[in-house]
């Protein structure tokens, strides 16, 4: 078990549909870290921007996208995760991906499809959480609208750190900044956001706000509002297990369960 997790947040404008442009200019990014990182996290959708065009967008899992995530965790030592359009078995999910520095990977299909956007009407929902065990840690990555729906990301004695990638305009930006710290405070977990800035071919304007919370919902890190760039934050197991242990206020929340 590793006792801290050195978290990399990736916060960057993203070309309208253009794959390629888009892992470049990530690829940069990440180029200028030179600290010790354990994970590198990539906003919603982070090849595209928030696109309905899948039919000509998606990629299978076995495409160049994710093969781009398999090498730049090879040549950082480090997992990478960032959702993007994937195809299989002729749906098409906006899908969170894993890669692991070995090559291997896991993945997350994003239950709550944003349908004011009618995401719906494009994208399959998937059906079931992902908890992701990494260097002793567990991990579990949303998207997006999911962090709308507290009942979704419920702790059920199965994680550490809550993710969530996203694309989030800037008229909603409020939401954001208090649902993230919400979800680390209800659910005693530390919680990470990871946003994109920019503009997109629709006129949707993003700020940026990628954040990271404490189990107090206390801010360990934030960006200025449109900054391009990165953040590493260093998460404490000891930390957030004495937290929990002190307060206990997981031991009094209510039971049920989902159907």
């Amino acid at each position: 078990m590793q006792d801290q997790l050195h978290i990399a947040l990736i916060q960057t404008d993203l070309v309208w549909e253009q794959p390629e442009a888009n892992r470049k200019a990530i690829q940069d990014i990440v180029a200028s870290i030179t600290d010790d990182i354990d994970v590198i996290v990539l906003p919603e959708m982070f090849t595209t921007g928030f696109s309905m065009n899948a039919a000509k967008l998606a990629e299978p899992i076995s495409g160049a996208s994710v093969a781009w995530m398999k090498q730049l965790a090879a040549q950082k030592e480090t997992a990478v995760m960032g959702s993007l359009i994937i195809s299989e078995a002729g749906n098409f999910y906006n899908q969170l991906v894993f890669v692991y520095s070995n090559g291997e990977l896991t993945s997350y299909k994003k239950r709550h499809t944003f349908t004011l956007a009618g995401e719906d009407t494009v994208y399959t929902a998937g059906t079931e959480r992902t908890i992701i065990n990494y260097k002793g840690w567990s991990l579990c990555p949303l998207v997006c609208y999911d962090l709308r729906f507290p009942v979704w990301s419920r702790y059920n004695n199965d994680y550490d750190v809550l993710f969530y990638v996203a694309n989030w305009p800037k008229p909603r930006i409020a939401a954001w900044n208090a649902l993230l710290q919400a979800r680390a405070i209800e659910n005693m977990s530390y919680c990470i956001g990871v946003n994109r800035v920019g503009t997109d071919a629709k006129g949707h304007e993003y700020s940026g706000h990628s954040a990271a919370y404490n189990a107090l919902g206390e801010t360990i890190s934030t960006f200025v509002e449109h900054e391009i760039g990165y953040r590493i934050v260093a998460l404490n197991k000891d930390e957030i297990s004495a937290t929990r242990n002190k307060f206990n206020f997981l031991n009094d929340r209510d039971a049920f369960t989902l159907k």
